[in-house]
């Protein structure tokens, strides 16, 4: 999948990812390639990204929005 988190600062990471784990004011959650759309509210906690490389990558964040769109991409806005 296509991801992009941004911070009101810079962004965070953009590239293609295999998997996207969070926290969201449902509950967590954990993206895979061609999720279903969705959106979503992000609580407080980590976000924990897995790249085509296997690489992990945390980001602690206090709240945002989490928007999956057609064509596999999804974008997150966080603080």
């Amino acid at each position: 999948m296509k991801l992009a988190v941004y911070s009101l600062k810079k962004v965070l990471f953009e590239g293609e990812a295999k998997l996207l784990n969070c926290k969201t004011a449902v509950g967590e959650i954990t993206l895979l390639d061609n999720h279903e759309t969705f959106i979503g509210v992000l609580k407080s906690g980590v976000v924990k990204i897995v790249d085509t490389a296997d690489r992990e990558h945390f980001f602690e964040i206090n709240s945002g929005f989490l928007e999956v769109q057609p064509k596999n991409q999804v974008r997150c806005l966080v603080n």
